[in-house]
């Protein structure tokens, strides 16, 4: 007699049920010690990433030790062994720990700065619906971060299980980096990055922090990493609808710029500012800028004096000073087109992109719009930025630059943790929108030779000042 064929409900239970039962004995016993470093680099690679003071939701938090670790201002934890959750609520009675499975369960209307999935998502019977499910404790600006074992180290797994050296697994799903991106995308979220975390998951005194600091990040070693690290964002559409515009104009020496710029500018969403902040010029343009206003009285028009010196420091002063919801930059000089910014305008606005970037280095350009060592420089610095951030940067110092006030704000808060030494602001935005791990796009301009005065920019001087500013930043992004 043909036994009958489950149905898949009763298939999914079963799995569900024999790994509930599975991790309440692993629990409920004694850990191996040999996990113990492997756990502690996982912790510190989630707290480069989590600033102290989020919301964390963590699925499959077991004991709840990681969530512990990020120092959350609300923390929830979702684990299917209540052996597990009743630890954690006894060690961490200051977060909150729910039994359930990672399928289904209801945590109500609330949503999480960030949605911690540590080693899961080959232990779970249908990655797809799961998911799908979370999305709904997803705002925008949430980040998802997953990290996962290769399975390249599956025999040497095997044998440390077999002489009692690892936890013993039940089988598992064979999920690589590009099946989770492929799942991410098919469950609505845009993949961001990811990385090599771990190259050596127990302590060798030297080697390991060594390995799993720089090794890792780096080819061929990359590829032979015991864990990796995965970064998403839910696909959904911005809160703000309609979103105003400022338009920060940091101008020195650029009176004869003025006007044009004054009728190019495009009225953008429902409303757009202009912000000019002179810096201390010599030509008037002060006061063409002046005239300009009071000639337009039917433009939103601000006018700043700069405070200090170069055009970070302009660009931060008129950032501040603004009232739109989407900030960009616009160069004085009009190397870029005014009429390109409701381009970038539109990416933020559709949800697309959360920071978008001008590519001056896509169509053919004027003869004197940019001089062959500059252009070296850019390519150059275009390559050092893509491998530190994780994400393609073809044009670092294309000066229009345009993301959400918020964001902004949120960059300004953390300057400190890349110094206050970018006399552009260039720099100081890319590296605050990967600390951020915000989503990057770039839109290719039409780049024009300047037409009146000269630049500002020494172009050996301030490439040495970049080029420490990536080695500095390489420290604090890639090698962490």
């Amino acid at each position: 007699m043909v036994a009958p064929i489950e149905t898949f409900e009763i298939e999914a239970g079963r799995y569900r049920r024999q790994r509930q039962d599975f991790w309440n004995a692993v629990y409920a016993g004694r850990r191996s010690p040999l996990g113990a470093y492997y756990r502690r680099r996982i912790q510190q690679a989630y707290g480069n990433l989590i600033p102290a003071g989020a919301t964390v939701l963590e699925i499959g938090c077991a004991e709840g030790h990681l969530l512990a670790a990020m120092a959350p201002g609300q923390g929830v934890g979702v684990d299917f062994s209540d052996t597990a959750i009743t630890q954690a609520r006894k060690t961490y009675p200051e977060l909150e720990f729910i039994v359930a499975d990672a399928h289904d369960f209801d945590l109500g209307q609330r949503t999480f700065d960030y949605i911690i999935v540590s080693e899961l998502l080959n232990d779970i019977w249908d990655v797809q619906t799961f998911l799908t499910w979370i999305k709904r404790y997803c705002a925008p600006h949430t980040r998802l971060i997953f990290n996962v074992q290769s399975h390249l180290w599956s025999l040497p797994l095997r044998a440390a299980r077999k002489l009692g050296l690892a936890a013993r697994l039940l089988v598992q799903n064979w999920l690589t980096p590009h099946d989770i991106e492929n799942l991410l995308e098919i469950s609505g979220y845009q993949p961001l990055r990811k990385w090599g975390e771990v190259l050596l998951p127990v302590y060798i005194p030297l080697l390991s922090s060594f390995a799993n600091r720089y090794l890792v990040r780096i080819s061929p070693f990359r590829f032979l990493a015991f864990s990796s690290v995965l970064m998403a964002r839910p696909d959904l559409p911005p809160k703000v609808e309609n979103p105003t515009a400022s338009v920060v104009v940091a101008a020195r020496n650029e009176s004869g710029h003025i006007d044009e710029l004054m009728a190019r500018i495009p009225e953008m969403g429902s409303g757009t500012e202009i912000v000019f902040v002179e810096g201390n010029s010599t030509d008037g343009t002060f006061e063409a800028i002046a005239r300009a206003i009071e000639a337009h009285p039917e433009r939103n028009c601000k006018l700043l004096k700069q405070p200090g010196k170069g055009k970070g420091d302009a660009v931060r002063c008129g950032f501040d000073a603004a009232s739109g919801d989407i900030l960009m930059i616009l160069d004085a000089d009009i190397t870029v087109p005014p009429e390109d910014l409701p381009r970038f305008h539109s990416l933020l606005a559709g949800g697309a992109a959360e920071f978008v970037n001008g590519v001056r280095l896509v169509y053919p350009m004027n003869d004197q719009a940019m001089r062959f060592a500059n252009l070296i420089g850019n390519r150059f610095f275009s390559w050092a930025f893509s491998w530190l951030l994780g994400q393609q940067i073809r044009d670092t110092l294309c000066g229009t630059k345009v993301l959400w006030r918020a964001d902004y704000q949120r960059i300004a808060a953390n300057r400190s943790h890349f110094g206050d030494f970018d006399p552009f602001g260039d720099f100081d935005l890319l590296f605050g929108a990967a600390h951020l791990n915000l989503k990057i796009m770039e839109v290719p301009i039409r780049y024009r030779a300047r037409r009146y005065g000269e630049t500002n920019i020494s172009r050996w001087r301030h490439g040495v000042l970049l080029l420490r500013m990536v080695m500095f930043a390489a420290r604090r992004i890639k090698f962490v």
